[in-house]
């Protein structure tokens, strides 16, 4: 053997020559590494305005999500989730797999979406993340994820300041999710001028998206060859936006740009080209140009929205075009950070002064009555008061913000540059922490609550700009009203850090938007109906937690939205028809670190009647007078008596159910109907039961059936239906599983079926799926041999029973979570078996007997026949199985 000590060097340095030729070769013809050929990248902008309550950063239910709780989950529900888990299916309409979407699209986030995702479905959030990390393995360390301005502010129209913050809040949501910088940035509705250029790049931004429209003129950048290139007019859209440009700012700065292709990327929101792969990538091809460049970029952006939400099981089509589709036609799918990365710009652009995506007046959308947003009989000239308002208000809550702020910190404008850490974190030892490095001195209990207010101050100063407000032709839509709620607790807060009282002057400004609808006339009316009734004080959270108390039981502390309620006493009696309750309640504001020490009392007169009184804490002495009086007062069993010595004892200021926030006081209303209800319900199952034979003759004769004969039939139905359900839910005996209620269940569907009763059952879809998903979750982690037929059987009961009931269930968690196991544990298995079986039929040695092959295949072959009943594709395997 010839080691390398034996060898020439001058042969040696020859092998060496030849090797890094072949490297160099493969380097070539790797399209990941050089720019060569097609290439594709798909932009999902997935957005959501901040829809939380500003007092209670809680999303509260919207009813024209229906039959979702608001709009960011139904939104989730038709988009966001099936993107992370998208299906490609075969022609019988069964996955053959399962695709993350977001490890091959381009995205964007908005950190207001992120927030929420992250809080309401982790699995999906960490699917998001997953998918980043795994395109930065595949292309060269440049990840998918882009970053977004803040709160979608329209970046020209904010001041310098506000310019910064956005993007550095931006950058610092970003990293903090995807553990990297972001190479490059999503501007809210593209909104651009060279302002915001200038402080992208300040920020270290390198590259942006933008419409075809923005740019207005560009060239071949100057070289040693070319030293005055002609400029090419392109303001009409006419931009090649196959390649990237570089964007020259003051001082030999430069940002670049990719401009993606418009017409591709309307007919993806406006037309049918989403409706299968095929269409897709023949509507991309035509962007295909046959000038024999050594590579181009067809590269198109639209509302992520537009893949599941919009237009709906698109996903699939996105999901088979990127991974399939594409590919065949020898496409390498890209994003943008890595195509810039093997594909420096050779062209220069110089762009429109003020531009944006969705206006063709520049960014007037979202300052002035210039039409774009309407297409009615409604004008938009309150945009203009709204914006100068809002700009008003601006100016003087930085007055506020940088006099007052002073005291605390020493520098208040990095200070609110990186307040985004504690809105990321509102952990106690990060807040402190916070504090400890920007603050002048150590500060006391009141100054960081002080500190924390003028940091919460800004943040709804930035929030009151989100881009929505103004994007449709109302101002008393909610995406107006949200805004003026933003603008309403920044007012409030900066009265309370510093006394000063901006209402009167901000309103005088606002009273000159005049309104579309009558009712309210001008926009000081939007916000004195529509903003004002939604502020939150300590008094009405108070009012909650005690009215709420009277139907459960609070744990000593417990969290009521963004507040931690301390209970430091609690005292319940009954009086015939009366209960009274009395306590003493400290809240603490996870935001602002704000507390209060309450008393509290609440007496339910039955039915719908309640009268709550709050006051501050005045000692335990008072306390415990008070708690005597006013159970001494309740055992004369009189209410007016009771209601008298709560007004003597707390003021003529009361609460009752109608002030309490919107899902609680819905959450109590069912309870107290559901004693009437369940009187109702019998009522209706006893007719149908006397009636029964009756309903039977009409349906057998094929004659209309009594309209008061059919409704009592499916109102017994349905209850009898929730019953079993819920018991079956219930069933905690590991013996029959609850064989007896799935087979009533399976009784009340064939029943229903008969006299054609719709049943109205809506709790049980959820029940059912989540019954179903928690059977197949115990038979893939517990497989049991000997039970392993009854479990399989009982699943597809299950499945077939919400058929029967036309429940229209979703199997999709079932069919990832099956999905994933095939993948990981069943296929392996089966390639064990089918190997094992090859060993048999050569005779040759085996510690595996045939009768255990045997017994090892009848339990896969199962296993995978319970794929067939989740329409999951395993035909191959079970055709391979001996």
């Amino acid at each position: 053997m010839t080691s390398a000590a034996d060898i020439p060097a001058s042969q040696a340095a020859a092998m060496n020559s030849i090797a890094k030729i072949q490297d160099d070769a493969g380097i070539a013809n790797d399209p990941l590494k050089t720019a060569t050929g097609v290439y594709v990248t798909i932009h999902g902008h997935f957005y959501q305005p901040p829809r939380e309550n500003p007092y209670l950063n809680t999303v509260e239910r919207q009813a024209s999500a229906a039959p979702f709780h608001d709009w960011n989950e139904r939104i989730h529900h038709e988009c966001y989730r099936p993107n992370a888990f998208a299906r490609v299916l075969n022609g019988q309409g069964e996955v053959i797999e399962i695709v993350n979407n977001y490890e091959y699209l381009s995205f964007n986030i908005g950190a207001t979406l992120m927030s929420w995702l992250e809080r309401y479905d982790v699995e999906t959030y960490q699917r998001i993340l997953e998918a980043d990390r795994k395109s930065c393995d595949r292309l060269n360390g440049h990840g998918n994820a882009v970053a977004q301005v803040y709160n979608h502010i329209i970046l020209p129209l904010a001041n310098e300041r506000d310019k910064h913050t956005q993007i550095r809040w931006g950058k610092e949501d970003f990293r903090s999710r995807f553990g990297r910088d972001p190479e490059g940035m999503w501007l809210a509705e593209t909104a651009v001028d060279y302002p915001s250029l200038e402080a992208l790049v300040a920020q270290g931004i390198k590259f942006i998206i933008l419409a075809p429209s923005q740019a207005e003129r560009c060239r071949v950048i100057p070289n040693q060859e070319n030293h005055d290139p002609q400029w090419h007019e392109v303001g009409g859209s006419q931009i090649d936006p196959t390649r990237p440009y570089r964007c020259f700012l003051a001082d030999g700065q430069y940002i670049d740009i990719f401009f993606y292709d418009g017409p591709i990327s309307r007919d993806m929101g406006f037309n049918d080209v989403l409706n299968n792969a095929e269409n897709f990538a023949s509507r991309i091809g035509l962007a295909v140009r046959g000038d024999h460049r050594p590579s181009q970029l067809i590269s198109v952006a639209t509302d992520g929205e537009t893949f599941g939400h919009h237009k709906g099981g698109t996903e699939k089509c996105v999901a088979y075009a990127l991974t399939q589709e594409f590919p065949q036609r020898n496409w390498t799918v890209t994003n943008f950070a890595h195509y810039l990365s093997i594909n420096q710009p050779t062209w220069e652009v110089v762009l429109k002064p003020v531009t944006a995506w969705s206006c063709s007046h520049g960014v007037d959308r979202w300052q002035d009555d210039c039409g774009c947003g309407g297409g009615g009989l409604w004008h938009q000239q309150w945009r203009r008061p709204l914006r100068d308002a809002l700009d008003w208000l601006r100016d003087e809550l930085s007055k506020v913000y940088e006099g007052t702020g002073r005291q605390f910190f020493e520098d208040p404008w990095a200070a609110r540059d990186e307040y985004i850490q504690v809105v990321r974190d509102r952990s106690p030892a990060n807040v402190e922490n916070f504090l400890e490095r920007h603050c002048v001195t150590a500060l006391s209990p009141a100054e960081q609550i002080d500190a924390l207010r003028l940091l919460e101050m800004q943040r709804h100063a930035l929030l009151m700009y989100t881009s929505c407000g103004w994007f449709f032709d109302e101002l008393s839509r909610p995406e107006g009203t949200q805004i003026l709620r933003y603008a309403a607790r920044a007012l409030e807060l900066a009265g309370e850090v510093s006394g000063v009282q901006l209402e009167d002057g901000f309103l005088l400004i606002l009273a000159q938007a005049q309104s579309n609808v009558e009712y309210f006339r001008t926009g000081d009316e939007i916000y004195r109906q529509l903003v004002l009734s939604a502020q939150v004080s300590f008094e009405q959270i108070a009012a909650h937690y005690a009215i709420s108390s009277l139907f459960t039981n609070y744990p000593p502390q417990e969290r009521v939205h963004c507040y931690d309620a301390h209970q430091l006493d609690y005292q319940l009696q009954h009086m015939g028809s009366l209960t009274l309750a009395v306590g003493q309640l400290r809240l603490v504001s996870e935001i602002t670190w704000e507390s209060t020490h309450l008393v509290f009392t609440v007496l339910h007169l039955g039915g719908w009647d309640f009268h709550c009184c709050i006051q501050p804490f005045a000692g335990r002495r008072a306390y415990s007078q008070l708690k005597d009086k006013l159970f001494d007062t309740l055992k004369q069993a009189s209410a007016a008596h009771t209601i008298m010595a709560m007004t003597q004892l707390f003021g003529d200021n009361a609460f009752s159910l109608q002030n309490l926030f919107a899902e609680e006081r819905h959450r109590i209303m069912q309870l107290l109907s559901q004693e009437t209800l369940t009187r109702v319900d019998q009522l209706y199952t006893q007719v149908y039961r006397d009636n029964y034979g009756v309903l039977m003759a009409f349906h057998r004769d094929e004659l209309p059936v009594p309209k008061e004969l059919q409704v009592a039939a499916e109102i017994a139905l349905s209850n009898r239906c929730l019953t079993s359900i819920k018991a079956l839910e219930q069933e905690s005996s590991e013996a029959d599983k609850g064989t007896n209620h799935l087979a009533e269940l399976e009784a009340v569907a064939t029943e229903a079926n008969h006299l054609r009763c719709q049943l109205n059952i809506p709790e049980a879809k959820e029940t059912l799926e989540q019954l179903i998903l928690r059977s197949l979750w115990q038979l893939l982690h517990e497989t049991n041999p000997e039970t392993l037929e009854g479990d399989i059987q009982r699943i597809g009961r299950l499945i077939e029973l919400g058929n029967q009931l036309n429940l229209g269930l979703s199997l999709a968690r079932c069919q990832e979570f099956y999905f994933n196991f095939l993948q990981t544990r069943l296929v392996p298995q089966c390639q064990f078996a089918v190997q094992a079986q090859l060993v048999l039929d050569t005779d040759n040695a085996s510690n595996a007997t045939e009768e255990e092959i045997s017994w090892d295949t009848r339990q896969l072959r199962r296993l995978l026949q319970l794929g067939q009943k989740l329409t999951v594709d395993v035909s191959l395997w079970l055709s391979k199985l001996p």
